[in-house]
């Protein structure tokens, strides 16, 4: 199990055939209200450690802009 706080960007790489992922929200989902960044954005620098081709991507994710093109209504306070 992990927790992601809602409002946290988040994503997940099954390594397995046929792995099921099941996620709970605090919200019906919205399409308004849905947004993501690249999963592959080089500002990243994540080594992912496998073929990116392999991959299975929804249409959706695929077009999906870098972190920095975002505009975030998010704003980080600092630590309390």
């Amino acid at each position: 199990q992990l927790l992601v706080p809602a409002g946290f960007g988040h994503g997940y790489l099954t390594l397995e055939p046929g792995t099921e992922v099941i996620y709970k929200v605090t919200q019906p989902y919205a399409p308004a209200n849905d947004h993501g960044f690249l999963w592959s954005d080089p500002d990243l620098a994540i080594d992912w450690g496998f073929d990116p081709e392999a991959l299975v991507l929804s249409d959706k994710d695929r077009v999906l802009p870098r972190l920095a093109e975002i505009d975030s209504p998010f704003v980080w306070e600092g630590a309390a």
